[in-house]
């Protein structure tokens, strides 16, 4: 699964319509430049790629008085929104997903209700746990890696990872289940992931600085 495209999808989506610059922005705001491979023409191409595919629409905008050619504003159309919940339905329960895209789906996630949040992740920390067992068939943890020579590093190095994910997975259930954040459907007060139009993005790209 490629994060650039869920990113896309669920950045337009906040705005409800957005043109390539406000995505830039807000994923330069989140810091996707830094964690993802989210540069600034891969951001313009998704958009048209995505909208020559139908999953966005594509709105020409007359442009502003003072000049310019006319901004392409985008909107999810409704196999957008479709494919946005099913990428991110299935980020969030893998295992052996990229950082980049578990860091997307984590972005998200509010747009799910609590409930079924909790139900991914949970099938996430099974998988782990299945994958961990298929790997210590092999290897034992307990007694190091230097029984099987430095390759043994490897497989430490896998086992040892598979924990750490695993502990986070757990940390982020807990502090779901104790009522952190607001989800779809609660009612509560949303988190606010985009910029204003005119304000100023305090983390953009040092290119652009």
């Amino acid at each position: 699964m490629s994060a650039i495209r869920l990113l896309v999808l669920g950045a337009v989506r906040q705005h409800g319509r957005a043109h390539g610059y406000q995505v830039r922005n807000d994923l330069e705001y989140w810091g996707a430049h830094e964690w993802s491979n989210t540069k600034p023409g891969s951001i313009y191409h998704a958009l048209k790629q995505m909208a020559k595919q139908g999953v966005l629409h594509a709105h020409e905008v007359a442009p502003s008085a003072a000049g310019g050619p006319p901004r392409t504003e985008y909107e999810v159309t409704d196999a957008g929104r479709e494919e946005y919940f099913r990428l991110l339905r299935e980020a969030l329960a893998a295992y052996d997903q990229k950082t980049d895209v578990l860091s997307a789906a984590i972005g998200f996630m509010v747009d799910l209700p609590r409930a079924e949040v909790l139900a991914l992740l949970r099938e996430r920390m099974a998988k782990l746990a299945l994958w961990r067992s298929s790997v210590t068939d092999y290897y034992t943890p307990e007694g190091g890696p230097e029984a099987l020579g430095h390759i043994g590093e490897i497989m430490h190095m896998w086992v040892h990872s598979a924990d750490a994910e695993a502990e986070w997975t757990r940390g982020l259930v807990a502090r779901i289940e104790g009522g952190a954040y607001s989800f779809a459907g609660e009612g509560g007060e949303p988190f606010v992931g985009v910029l204003a139009d005119g304000q100023e993005n305090p983390y953009a790209a040092q290119q652009d600085a």
